[in-house]
């Protein structure tokens, strides 16, 4: 299970939406695991991530990424966000080379990330696949698909949809940016799973 999983979009606007990240496993693997942890944050850095965080301490657009590898702990789940597949891959064979002995999620469009895999010679390649079901219930309740676009890109629901509107309607009054009002969703979602980049493009398609 991954909170990465429920990305909605399309497979134009999720071309540039890969995310990346390390856990251990409770009772099997997690004791001293923080050090593997840390290594994980190390070389993610290497490869152009656009966002980056950990569950127990935010993302960098709201803490000191020296501070969020410093405070790493043993049960630390690790993020960091990519916008293309060839950084994805160099990240990818770094970890395989590394073999730090952690769960290694990658999440983003299947096809891209399967060829990758087979690529790296992982067998099976890759592991596990796991698919959302999407949403079920009151549907009509929730907002339109573009403003889910963004929203769900942050696995916890901490990027409102009234915030995302704001910036739709801050964006058409020329007071901010894509770019800007991005920065400030990103903000909100605390471990790092957000992409700004992909944020701002929807941002401003809406805005239009």
């Amino acid at each position: 299970m991954t909170h990465s999983l429920h990305r909605i979009g399309t497979d134009e606007n999720l071309s540039n939406d890969y995310i990346v990240f390390a856990m251990s496993g409770k009772g099997v693997n997690d004791i001293n695991s923080g050090p593997k942890m840390r290594e994980f944050f190390a070389i993610a850095k290497k490869h152009n991530p656009i966002n980056m965080g950990d569950m127990k301490s935010g993302n960098w657009f709201v803490i000191p990424e020296e501070k969020i590898e410093e405070n790493i702990q043993d049960t630390s789940i690790v993020h960091a966000v990519y916008t293309d597949m060839e950084s994805v891959s160099a990240f990818m064979k770094e970890l395989i080379e590394a073999d730090l002995g952690l769960s290694i999620v990658v999440s983003g469009l299947l096809g891209p990330i399967k060829t990758e895999c087979q690529k790296q010679g992982l067998n099976p390649a890759p592991h596990t696949v796991e698919y959302s079901l999407g949403i079920f219930g009151k549907t009509a309740l929730l907002p339109s698909d573009e403003v889910l676009e963004v929203s769900t890109m942050c696995g916890h629901g901490q990027v409102a949809f009234g915030l995302i509107k704001d910036a739709i309607a801050e964006i058409k009054s020329g007071r901010t940016t894509p770019a800007k009002a991005a920065k400030r969703l990103s903000e909100t979602c605390v471990c790092g799973i957000f992409n700004p980049v992909r944020a701002a493009e929807l941002l401003q398609k809406m805005a239009d």
